[in-house]
């Protein structure tokens, strides 16, 4: 079981506690298909939805696991449309019209098992009348408007190759003033270079590159083995190519990766971490790993790119040499729906791509 998952499901087993018996079921009867990070975000919508309705005075429940049926069951479209204003209305931090829309999602998947699944000690359904029935939720992310959003936002033909070289020698020249900034740079390079060309060459997600440990690697055949995000087979590593390209970069690192931060045998971590005042090293971060792309990427003269935007620039290459089906499974999509994000990027890039020889 990777890292992330197994702190997501001690989350999850933790404050499901604090949830009304029913919502607790409810967990429970998805917890085969779903992993304990979706599960988890179901509960901190429906934490915001119960919290919400005792404060509108909607539920007399003393606390969130008070919460009842009968609370569910008498819910007006009016109080669902007052919740779906407070998202998008309140003044600390207003909700995204995606965020909306998956916590509405979370709604309906509870309403829907307690009214059409669940059943009483007589065979009746645990909620008798269904308000979230009535609620239409429009889809949000269509890929046409996705790839429009990621254009000029990613890395592209021969950028790919820049910025991995930028991070082993650009940024160095730009900071070589700063001491403190210079040291990690000398530190880090060759790990923060193989990080990105991993992704770069291979599409992995941030998650999967924190998870990765170093018998997960076979370099000689260019194979990764990781978990994949929504596959709940927790004895299985799906096997992911990666490029040639990553491959030395991959050598060069793995080469330094014990003796430079002091890696104690027992950590099988491949990405490693020494911070400052600590005797060894340790398994990096998701959260190190992002601010440490948008660290190069500023400099590199890409405010707006960030390390899922690496994957989403090694798609792009990637569908340009390759069918949508082999860019899904490379990528791990469920569905070919997602991929097609990079068929509309491609047709952009090809056209572009055209003009330039043209005018050459």
């Amino acid at each position: 079981m990777s890292i992330q998952k197994m702190n997501d499901r001690i989350h999850l087993d933790q404050r499901v506690l604090h949830m009304p018996w029913f919502v607790q079921q409810f967990i429970d009867y998805k917890r085969p298909d779903l992993s304990p990070s979706t599960l988890l975000e179901y509960i901190r919508d429906y934490e915001s939805f119960f919290g919400w309705l005792r404060a509108e005075g909607l539920s007399q429940a003393a606390s969130l696991s008070e919460i009842t049926l009968l609370d569910l069951e008498t819910l007006h479209m009016d109080s669902i449309v007052g919740f779906r204003l407070h998202l998008t209305t309140r003044a600390e931090g207003t909700n995204s019209k995606v965020t909306v829309s998956r916590k509405l999602s979370a709604l309906r998947s509870l309403f829907h098992y307690l009214s059409q699944i669940a059943e009483d000690e007589n065979f009746y359904p645990l909620l008798k009348r269904n308000v979230m029935a009535k609620v239409e939720i429009k889809r949000i992310h269509k890929p046409k408007d996705t790839a429009a959003k990621l254009k000029g936002k990613i890395l592209e033909e021969d950028e790919l190759l820049e910025f991995i070289g930028y991070i082993y020698e650009g940024y160095g020249r730009d900071v070589e003033a700063n001491k403190q900034a210079y040291y990690s740079f000398q530190l880090n390079r060759e790990r923060d270079a193989c990080i990105a060309s991993l992704i770069l060459n291979s599409g992995l997600r941030v998650s999967e590159v924190v998870n990765l440990n170093v018998d997960d690697l076979d370099v000689n055949n260019k194979l990764l083995y990781v978990y994949r995000k929504g596959n709940n087979d927790e004895t299985f590593k799906t096997p992911v190519y990666f490029r040639e390209q990553a491959k030395d970069d991959l050598s060069l690192y793995l080469g330094l990766r014990q003796s430079r931060y002091k890696t104690p045998k027992r950590e099988k971590a491949l990405f490693i971490a020494l911070p400052n005042g600590t005797q060894e090293g340790k398994r990096m971060t998701k959260r190190a790993i992002q601010e440490m792309i948008i660290k190069y990427a500023k400099r590199f003269g890409k405010p707006y790119l960030t390390v899922h935007k690496l994957r989403h620039s090694f798609a792009t290459d990637y569908y340009l040499q390759n069918d949508i089906y082999k860019t899904k499974e490379q990528l791990g999509h469920a569905s070919t729906e997602t991929t097609e994000v990079y068929a509309h990027l491609t047709d952009k890039t090809m056209s572009e791509a055209i003009e330039r020889r043209l005018e050459n």
